[in-house]
Parts: C-alpha cells; sequence; structure tokens
C-alpha cells in the first residue's frame, strides 16, 4: 500500500474527557486514523463518574460524584452532551461560604461580613483590572502576594477570595498559591469566566450554572457510537479507592460543619429595595421551580478551619444542585427531607488530616469514598510548564492533552483533546463561534500553531 493510503496509527492514553474528545474527532475519518484507547480505570470518563442510588431513599436512581456541572462557556462538552441525546439543564446557583456570623456570606441573601468588606469587594474590580493590563508581568504572581501587596485584610483573603477560588476552580489548599491571572479570568476572561464580577457582593445573585445529565450514561454511549466507528477502546478492571472524597446522607455532620439554613443573626440590614427582595426570596418557604428552588436551598459550601483559617473543606448539597433530583417534583413542591439529601464532603490534602472532620460523619450513611488526585493550579505550574507545552507537543511522535494544560475544567480537557486530533491532521468541525474562538487560542498556546479555518496548515 502507498504510504499516503496507510492509516496513521494513533494510541491515546487515558479513556477521560481528553481522550474521547481525541477518539471522537478522529474516528470522523475512518480512512486516515487507527485508533485505540487505553484506560487503566474500570470505566471511561476520567473523573467524571456516576453512582447509583435507591430511587425509594434519595429520589433519584443516580448521582454525579465527581463532575457535577459547569457554566454557559462549556460549549464543548454540550456539544458532546447533545450529539447523544443528553441535556445539561440549567440551575441558579446558591452557594454558602463559611460558618457563622463573623465568616459566613453567600449570594442569596445580604451578609454582615459582605458589609464589612464593601470597600475591599470594590477595591478588588480595580486590581482586577489592574492584572489585565499587566497579564504578562503579574498574571504568574501567586494570588496571595497580590493579597498582600494591595493591603487587602486578613478576613477579606481568607473569607472570600480564597474560598470563591477554591470552590469554582478546584485548587482546594493551594490557592493561595494559584497565579492572579486565574482570579482575574474566573472573573474577566469571556473563555473562562463563570459569571461577572459584581462590585458590591463580589458575587452575582443567582448566576445561571449547568448541571451535566448521568455522566456514566453518557460516557457508555459515547464509548459505544465510538466502537462502532471502529475505535478500540481497551478498559481492564483494576482501581482502588482510598479515603478523601466522602459521598453521604448526614445532614447532621453537614449542619454542623457549613451554614445551610437562614438565620436571622447571618442576614444584613436590608437597606434597598434589591436587598428587601433577597431577603424575602431567601426567607420564602422552600419550593420547587424548574432551575432550582426558592428559598435558602445552597448548593456549594466552603468550611475554613478556626485554627488554619487559609485552608478549607469544600462540601456539596447534591440533592439541592443536581436536576435528577427534583425531575418527578411539581414546581411548587417542598424539597426532600434533609436525611434524605445526598452530600459530598471533600478533604484536601491527607498530610493535613488531623484537620479533617470526616470522623463526625456518620458511617452508617456513608455512601462512597473516593481518592481524587488533582493539581493545584500552583503559579510554577503556568511559570515552568504551560509555556514550554508548545515545544514539546509534537515531540516524538507525542502529543499532550487533558486539563492539566491550562486550568481543571472538564471543558478544557474536551478542547485539549480536540486540538490534539487536529495536530494529527483530522478537521476542526467549527459549531459555535465562542467555541471556535476559544479552540484557536487554545491552540496558539498549547501548540504554538495558528488555527486556519478555511483548510489546514
Amino acid at each position: 500500500m502507498p504510504p499516503e493510503q496507510r492509516k496513521k496509527k494513533v494510541a491515546v492514553i487515558g479513556a477521560g474527557a481528553a481522550g474521547m474528545s481525541c477518539a471522537a474527532t478522529l474516528a470522523k475519518h475512518p480512512d486516515k486514523f487507527d485508533v485505540i484507547v487505553f484506560e487503566t480505570a474500570e470505566h471511561v470518563g476520567g473523573q467524571a463518574t456516576s453512582i447509583d442510588l435507591d430511587p425509594s431513599r434519595y429520589g433519584a436512581s443516580w448521582l454525579n460524584d465527581g463532575v457535577q456541572g459547569g457554566s454557559a462557556i462549556f460549549r464543548y462538552t454540550f456539544n458532546f452532551f447533545r450529539q447523544y441525546r443528553h441535556e445539561p439543564q440549567e440551575v441558579k446557583l446558591q452557594v454558602s461560604f463559611g460558618k457563622g456570623k463573623g465568616g459566613f456570606w453567600t449570594n442569596v441573601f445580604p451578609s454582615p461580613l459582605v458589609d464589612n468588606h464593601s470597600a475591599e469587594i470594590k477595591k478588588l474590580g480595580k486590581v482586577l483590572k489592574w492584572i489585565k493590563y499587566t497579564l504578562f508581568v503579574t498574571g504568574v504572581m501567586p494570588v496571595k502576594v497580590i493579597l498582600r501587596l494591595f493591603r487587602f485584610s486578613f478576613d477579606f483573603r481568607n473569607k472570600m477570595v480564597l474560598p470563591l477560588l477554591a470552590l469554582f476552580l478546584g485548587t482546594g489548599n493551594q490557592t493561595p498559591n494559584v497565579p492572579s491571572a486565574l482570579l482575574e479570568r474566573l472573573f474577566d476572561d469571556p473563555n473562562m469566566r463563570l459569571w461577572d464580577y459584581d462590585p458590591d457582593t463580589l458575587l452575582p445573585n443567582l448566576p445561571s450554572m449547568y448541571t451535566f445529565p448521568n455522566l456514566g450514561n453518557f460516557y457508555r454511549d459515547w464509548t459505544d457510537d465510538l466502537c462502532s466507528k471502529g475505535v478500540k477502546i481497551k478498559i481492564p478492571c483494576e482501581v482502588e479507592i482510598v479515603e478523601r472524597d466522602v459521598t453521604h446522607s448526614d445532614s447532621k455532620h453537614f449542619h454542623n460543619i457549613f451554614e445551610n439554613r437562614f438565620r436571622e443573626d447571618l442576614c444584613a440590614k436590608a437597606t434597598s429595595k434589591e436587598r428587601k427582595d433577597q431577603i424575602l426570596f431567601a426567607t420564602s418557604e422552600p419550593q420547587r421551580r424548574k432551575d432550582g428552588w426558592i428559598g435558602f436551598q445552597p448548593m456549594y459550601y466552603t468550611h475554613s478551619y478556626a485554627t488554619h483559617p487559609d485552608k478549607i473543606e469544600m462540601g456539596f448539597d447534591c440533592t439541592n444542585y443536581q436536576y435528577q433530583f427534583r425531575e418527578n417534583l411539581e414546581d411548587g413542591s417542598s424539597p426532600p427531607e434533609r436525611d434524605r439529601h445526598m452530600f459530598q464532603t471533600i478533604f484536601l490534602n491527607d498530610v493535613e488530616k488531623d484537620l479533617w472532620t470526616i470522623d463526625s460523619i456518620d458511617e452508617d450513611k456513608v455512601i462512597c469514598r473516593k481518592w481524587w488526585c488533582q493539581w493545584g493550579h500552583r503559579w510554577q505550574h503556568y511559570l515552568r510548564v504551560v509555556p514550554g507545552l508548545m515545544f514539546i507537543n509534537g515531540k516524538n511522535h507525542t502529543l499532550f492533552g487533558g486539563s492539566w494544560t491550562l486550568v481543571n475544567m472538564h471543558e478544557v480537557a474536551c478542547v485539549s483533546g480536540i486540538a490534539a486530533a487536529y495536530r494529527l491532521g483530522a478537521t476542526y468541525e467549527a459549531f459555535d463561534e465562542f467555541a471556535e474562538e476559544f479552540f484557536a487560542k487554545y491552540l496558539l498556546l498549547t501548540h504554538g500553531v495558528r488555527y486556519k479555518p478555511s483548510g489546514r496548515e
């Protein structure tokens, strides 16, 4: 067979979002590529996993226990979902940060902590603009350095800024060491921001997010389709699970660690019509609606340790957040009883396990435990690794993909896989102008290649 007619053999290591996206893009050219995917775990999807539940007890038959959702910028993720008739569902996000009057704040109603730091919140907006225009100089500086440089208070740093970053970027206790560019990008970059910066409350009131469909089913459908197109996927049945991430139904533990109910002492004064409306919403009788809940029903939580205020535990009320738990309820229905809620608590860095509250969880209410090995976006990564990717991608017939190449998001993993396939000779199929722009930026940053819409280089 002439060389130009031979198929290029491609081995994809890992069947997570990046590997599957790469394989799916290559599979559109069965005459050009012979693709085989290797995965060391017993499932595809990487951290995007689901577990089965007893619907009679919890009100739903499944739970996404790894990746749970994303914002409207997740165009590639949603496009893959819709190809297999899996639809993400919009939800109005409610977040509860901290514990007690001196440490609590939320995006649902005004709190004393936000009022106390109103001047610093406005100051942060100016600092974000300064970082934006000096990004090549300040972008790699750790957040802790920037916050100290501009003389932000200890409480504002540890009770508002760092927990916000930690929760939504998944940086955990490495958050003080992440580059300041990520803080600025979180609020300002059109391809990365989860929401707009709010000069009054920092986090906007009830921003829209999207909860993912059953990821186990989605990745199975994706796998079956790729196999039908000639892609070989090798999945051994071996997995090791270590205590770290605990999914449970212990509502008492969750209430003791996080603020999950409205209290008058946690609420600031209603000094404006907007605040009155927020308080009225928060104090309303909890009711189901299509995009979430009426009333204070937080979904994301953080808890700082009294002895180490710069370190946190993160929690999720999956029943409040994931759509399947309200799917069979009518609008206006009350939420399930607290004891029927599914919670997830994330304990960070096992060398600091003496700080963890894991021992207070009722063992009889533990559903599952998982170990997540996750990188922390330290500033060194963006100084030493990310800028060098373009120089090693393609060397020794090897291309690199995964969320670690930029930011720990399912969306970035998908884009990285498509970019690797593009470098191998696959065609990029444009479906959305916003997504295409993100792809072009990613390709230039990590591969040093300019995207050409009308053809290949």
